[in-house]
């Protein structure tokens, strides 16, 4: 996700013992071997949900870089359409092979693997920051900004970029699956509570439910899309016109970027994500554009030039950037170290306190450690040869250190070498942290490499080296969390070791072909990166501007921005602290830095979105809790879904130069 963030939930695995849940000792012996996991139609429906998921992630890391989970829509969506074909086969007569939980884990498996490699390929961050556009937009004249460290997104160089990194990480922590799920016995939250969904799916009662689910799933879709397509007609040439610029607030506030745009995919977000989160945006949007910008805005002349163009980082538009990345690297600094010393000490705990094993006479609590015991068997039974993954991370590896100095000059082969040879324990800390937190730090990695790699190349070429530095990190850090969290869906559910990590390989080859194609649909139909775009991609800019930081320092910010950055680093340590230290029934609502920084630079409205999304949440909350657990994430789902899909449809008609007919525009009324 573009924000790293706790799950809202504990979860625990005892929850999936529920009797109705359990696995029978008659079912246990139905058990497919590994390669029957894996079937030709879980294949197709991978390709297409991933396929839908990029576009969807891209849409979303390119207008506000908040990604939210979408491994429930995935496990949903799979059970919907494996099962309509089997049901639609049965009645035709055809005999069909039964659709097993174990295939469902394959197929969500298959669809996170494919798309989460459209957030962690760079196609919104990294990546996208090395184009032209961006380096415009930083400024010709900028110091640091050379032409040289300019790479326009290229379909080939991009999917040749993405093979190369993003194995990687699969290979480097697989012979620790035992230790981290069975040793050490790592909750992985979201790991967790998709095994719990996925083993639901699978009973009679759980099969009823996500029949509902999937029905308001659909229904949203629709909706969402239907209204995707009205809103078009309506949105003009440019970006001031339609529902998207609607002054529902009020024109003032609207200068101020205050209004609700009528987006589903916002709303959705805010349905999915955490109460916490989406107060967090509307908090961090009214401190900046409430109050922040508009009282540096009245300095102008002052503490900078009057008259600078809205995107002169010598201007306001330098202390938007600047303090968003401040409270970002404060964020991220604090989680790394905390979730290091936490990984630490439970390592410490772990080896000091062995468990013990006690007879148990009780005759439920013996059947729970039989089956917990037929678990452990089922998890080690498909093993993964150490000597396999060694070579095939040494020899991936290989292949990396003589390819990526090919695709990014600057960042020479000793440099790639030294990322991979550090990059296993990374990936370690990241997997066990992610374990007992949910929380995973795969950018915060990812920066790290890129600060470090951008200050030892210097000025020539330490931009270009450092952005590839960071996309080599954080793709090493992001697929080994989920490889480890999808083992753990994989140890609750019965499926194999073997056909999670073959299912891992599948999706991340599907990712570096589909993540790639979804985004030059959006680069060609749209005006990606311009301030002027509804396609920001506000992370391009943050990125190029922490390269050149590393390369150059601070010396060329704007009067006091330094000391106005600083104290928002603090401000992020001091808040994360609390939030630590404080008892949970006051830490519920201390606010999440890393949420707080994104409307700092894009605006508030998607923070009005989201805040109108976790009203509707909470109030069905009080009405109908149970009604709002079941169906919540399937309305959310339906929303974000209906607004992707019409992407589709509306890159076509750019692509074609097919405009809206129409441009509803709002402005104030002429004074009598």
């Amino acid at each position: 996700m573009g924000t790293e963030q706790a799950a809202a939930v504990e979860i625990s695995e005892p929850l999936l013992l529920h009797d109705e849940a359990a696995v029978d000792d008659q079912e246990i012996e139905r058990i497919p071997e590994w390669k029957d996991q894996i079937t030709i139609r879980g294949l197709v429906v991978s390709a297409i949900l991933g396929t839908l998921f990029c576009i969807i992630t891209h849409k979303l890391n390119l207008t506000v870089g908040i990604i939210p989970s979408l491994n429930v829509a995935a496990g949903l969506l799979g059970f919907f359409f494996v099962k309509s074909w089997t049901g639609f086969l049965s009645k035709l007569g055809i005999s069909v092979q039964p659709f097993t939980r174990q295939e469902n884990t394959v197929i969500q498996t298959c669809v996170v693997a494919c798309y989460g490699l459209a957030f962690s390929g760079g196609f919104g961050s990294y990546l996208l920051s090395m184009d032209e556009k961006t380096y415009k937009l930083i400024g010709e004249d900028y110091p640091g900004n050379r032409a040289e460290d300019v790479k326009n997104p290229g379909l080939l160089w991009m999917m040749g970029f993405i093979f190369v990194v993003s194995f990687l990480g699969l290979f480097s922590l697989a012979p620790l699956r035992k230790v981290m799920v069975l040793d050490y016995k790592l909750t992985y939250p979201s790991g967790t509570a998709t095994a719990m969904l996925i083993n639901s799916f699978h009973t009679n009662t759980g099969a009823e439910l996500a029949g509902k689910q999937v029905s308001c799933l659909g229904k949203y879709l629709s909706i969402s899309f239907c209204w995707s397509c009205f809103k078009w007609f309506f949105s003009g040439i440019g970006d001031s016109c339609g529902f998207d610029n609607f002054p529902s607030l009020g024109l003032t506030l609207f200068k101020n970027t205050f209004y609700f745009d009528f987006s589903p995919t916002y709303v959705g977000c805010g349905l999915i994500c955490p109460h916490i989160v989406n107060c967090s945006v509307l908090l961090g949007a009214i401190i900046s554009w409430g109050f922040l910008w508009p009282f540096i805005s009245q300095r102008a002349g002052d503490w900078y030039p009057a008259g600078l163009g809205s995107n002169d980082f010598k201007g306001l538009y330098g202390y938007k950037v600047f303090v968003a990345i401040s409270l970002i690297l404060g964020d991220g600094l604090y989680n790394l170290v905390k979730i290091i010393s936490v990984t630490i000490k439970e390592i410490c705990t772990n080896r000091q306190n062995l468990p013990v094993v006690k007879e148990v006479t009780d005759e439920n609590t013996s059947k729970l450690l039989a089956e917990q015991k037929k678990r452990d068997e089922v998890f080690l039974k498909d093993r993964i040869p150490f000597w396999f993954a060694a070579s095939g991370y040494v020899g991936l590896a290989a292949i990396s250190i003589a390819t990526m100095p090919m695709i990014f000059p600057p960042l020479k082969w000793y440099l790639v070498l030294c990322s991979y040879v550090l990059a296993p324990a990374l990936a370690f800390c990241n997997s066990y942290g992610t374990g007992l937190t949910d929380w995973s730090l795969a950018s915060t990695y990812g920066k790290i490499g890129l600060f470090i790699i951008a200050s030892l190349v210097g000025s020539n070429g330490g931009v270009i080296a450092g952005l590839a530095a960071c996309g080599v990190m954080m793709s090493i850090v992001s697929t080994a969390a989920d490889l480890m969290q999808d083992f753990k869906t994989g140890y609750l559910t019965m499926s194999s070791a073997k056909s999670m990590f073959v299912s891992q390989l599948v999706g991340t080859a599907m990712g570096c072909v589909i993540a790639p194609l979804t985004f030059w649909l959006y680069w060609s139909a749209f005006d990606i990166g311009s301030p002027d775009s509804p396609y920001k991609a506000p992370y391009a800019v943050i990125y190029r501007e922490m390269a050149i930081l590393g390369v150059e320092g601070f010396s060329e910010l704007p009067k006091h921005c330094l000391a106005i950055c600083c104290g928002f680093f603090v401000a992020a340590l001091a808040i994360n602290l609390l939030r630590d230290v404080t008892p949970k029934k006051v830490s519920q609502f201390i606010p999440i830095p890393m949420a707080m920084a994104v409307p700092f630079y894009i605006g508030a409205y998607f923070a009005i979105d989201m805040f109108v999304g976790t009203v509707i949440l909470f109030v069905w909350e009080r009405l109908n809790r149970k009604d709002a657990e079941d169906y919540a994430g399937a309305v959310a789902s339906g929303l974000i879904c209906g607004d992707g899909i019409w992407t589709i449809p509306s890159a076509i008609l750019s692509i074609f130069r097919i405009n809206p007919p129409i441009c509803m525009y709002f402005g104030p009324s002429a004074s009598s």
